[in-house]
């Protein structure tokens, strides 16, 4: 089991600091509202440019705290929850615009594992 919520640990942060920092002008079939690129996407949710770079602050800002927690566990709990509440936040966006559920897949999938790691430690 240890093995498996550090495996989730080490995804979650890879995976945000991959669609935040290399693929955020880049479109996937996963962008809401059929945006092409991260700013294009909060547009469509009708949230501002500011919010977009506080959430993107966030995101990767907690995810090199799940990379600190391999090392300092009692730093990952906390992080981990505040990602799954961003997660959560991510999915009502998605169900907001009407996105199918395959565009939010993504979301829930990292929530879930934040959730899992949070209760792991």
């Amino acid at each position: 089991m240890y093995w498996i919520l550090i495996t989730c640990q080490v995804a979650i942060a890879l995976g945000l600091l991959n669609v935040w920092l290399l693929r955020s002008s880049k479109a996937t079939p996963y962008r809401g509202a059929a945006a092409a690129t991260l700013r294009e996407e909060f547009a469509a949710y009708g949230l501002p440019v500011w919010f977009m770079w506080l959430i993107g602050v966030l995101k990767v800002s907690l995810s090199l705290v799940l990379i600190v927690g391999l090392w300092q566990q009692s730093l990952t709990a906390p992080a981990a929850i505040a990602l799954s509440i961003l997660m959560l936040g991510a999915i009502v966006m998605h169900m907001k615009v009407g996105d199918p559920m395959q565009r939010y897949l993504p979301a829930t999938a990292v929530m879930i594992m934040c959730v899992a790691v949070a209760i792991g430690q």
